[in-house]
């Protein structure tokens, strides 16, 4: 059995993952055979996870490879290797090279090695990336939390698309993982309280409702909220009148009345209004596109984690988990559009006619300004 050659390099650290044995072994190879360089690409430095071990690579593909015969009589390239890689990694010597030599099993196997090099590094920089997501959709310092998130997200299927032709697909290819639980949908005081907003405005301004198909059930966090939601739209779309003791027999034929929801209690819900619709409305979708990015990045985080799923496992279960993201990043887009400016409004269809709201309605202005 080979000894494991140990180093002082402080990126080292105890238990070594599979990926340490793999640099070791692929490092060994190619100082014991230079020529084997040829059978690693397309790895580079940066795919290492010890800075010496990529200091060391650097070398060996900077350095002219020696001539076999030379380089069995003598030591003189290895020296090279060292005297080139010791500047940048604190700790090598040469009794760490000598011993990287004694640990490969083949030389042979080098493409192999660096083929497990290159996957270690895809799930670094899959769970970096992941990393950089969930700090942003729960950034509250954010100007536009929505537009930084989304953008990661566009970035994190860029990567997937570039390490897709890396990696070469294979039966079985979606992992499983068990996922972690979605904690983004724990709901807040405040969140509830907006949404009980939204639904006493929607009652109120019935009319408003008509242009929010943006919105649906799912982005509520308290499934009766869910529920009345769906009751209001319900009469909205049918174009029954919407008030709420309307609300409350759509309610009661939804079966939403039970001993701890009395008709008092739901008609008082649903009947203090503040603001507009379409303000709670972008407020409600801006939280559930922030917490389906940290959901997905929960689960690329977990996909990264587990080392039993190949690289193509990995990337296949990263794609599926961002397409989660496209249905409400597409309605986001239909939520926050520009209004049509008057004389396209005009020409598309007569405006309607001004309604005077309740005296003293707060004037809200729409999420967007408040991202």
């Amino acid at each position: 059995m080979p000894h494991t050659p140990e180093s002082d390099d402080l990126d080292l650290t105890p238990p070594p993952k599979p990926v340490h044995y793999a640099e070791q072994a692929l490092l060994g190879a190619l100082l014991l055979e230079p020529a084997r360089l040829t059978d690693t690409e397309p790895l580079i430095a940066r795919h290492f996870e010890s800075h010496t071990h990529a200091a060391l690579f650097t070398a060996i593909r900077t350095l002219p490879p020696p001539e076999p015969a030379d380089h069995a009589k003598d030591t003189a390239w290895l020296n090279a290797v060292l005297d080139h890689a010791r500047p940048h990694a604190r700790g090598l010597n040469a009794s760490y090279v000598h011993a990287l030599i004694q640990f490969c099993p083949q030389p042979k196997h080098a493409a192999a090695y660096a083929r497990m090099i290159r996957a270690d590094n895809a799930r670094r920089i899959l769970r970096g990336h992941a990393e950089r997501l969930t700090s942003t959709a729960t950034d509250p310092s954010l100007p536009n939390p929505v537009a930084a998130t989304l953008g990661l997200a566009d970035d994190i299927g860029r990567v997937l698309d570039s390490l897709a032709e890396q990696f070469a697909p294979h039966p079985g290819s979606f992992p499983r993982t068990a996922l972690p639980p979605d904690v983004s949908r724990r709901p807040s005081e405040e969140d509830l309280g907006e949404e009980r907003l939204l639904l006493a405005t929607a009652t109120a301004y019935p009319a408003e409702v008509r242009q929010m198909r943006w919105l649906t059930e799912a982005d509520f966090l308290l499934p009766l909220h869910a529920a009345l939601w769906q009751s209001i739209t319900a009469l909205v779309h049918r174009g029954d009148m919407v008030d709420p003791v309307t609300v409350l027999g759509e309610a009661q034929h939804r079966g939403l009345l039970t001993d701890s929801l009395t008709p008092k209690d739901l008609m008082a819900l649903v009947s203090t209004p503040a603001g507009s619709p379409e303000y709670w409305g972008e407020r409600i979708l801006r939280r559930a596109v922030l917490a389906r990015a940290r959901a997905v990045a929960d689960r690329i985080t977990a996909y990264t984690d587990d080392t039993a799923n190949t690289p193509h496992q990995v990337i296949t279960g990263s794609r599926r988990a961002l397409a989660e993201l496209s249905s409400l990043r597409t309605r986001w887009n239909r939520a926050t559009a520009p209004a049509p400016s008057p004389a396209t409004r005009t020409s598309a269809r007569p405006a309607p006619a001004p309604r005077a709201g309740p005296p003293n309605r707060p004037a809200f202005t729409s999420a967007r300004a408040h991202q």
